[in-house]
């Protein structure tokens, strides 16, 4: 089996038990999670509310206005919706909690709504 078939068999597995969320959903958080992770001095765990922020981050950084449109699309349409997508991840194998580790960390952490819309940050974009 190649590597691609691999990951394609995971995305499959993932889409078959998580139907709510679009493919780019899993691909986006794991995208949005090694950003965070590169922005660190030293390699450590990050917090679910880190994670999310690293995703309200690329998001906005990558559709602009947009970001709460596309992020919806795909099925996240909360930060809940952010740590159901890692937790999904972790389920399959594809990444590793620690045992304090828990969906709720993710629960609450922002508005989309807020974050996306009311306070979109017009003067930082061209």
């Amino acid at each position: 089996m190649t590597d691609l078939q691999f990951a394609e068999e995971i995305l499959d597995q993932l889409q078959e038990r998580n139907p709510r969320f679009h493919a780019k959903a899993y691909f986006f958080v794991l995208a949005a999670l090694h950003s965070v992770l590169q922005e660190l001095d030293a390699p450590r765990h990050i917090s679910g509310r880190e994670l999310a922020e690293g995703v309200r981050d690329m998001a906005l950084d990558r559709f602009g206005p947009m970001a709460r449109t596309v992020l919806e699309h795909w099925g996240i349409h909360r930060t809940g919706d952010i740590g159901d997508v890692v937790f999904a991840l972790v389920d399959q194998g594809v990444l590793i909690k620690q045992d304090e580790d828990r969906p709720e960390d993710f629960a609450d952490l922002f508005d989309f709504e807020d974050t996306f819309e009311r306070r979109y940050p017009w003067e930082a974009r061209s």
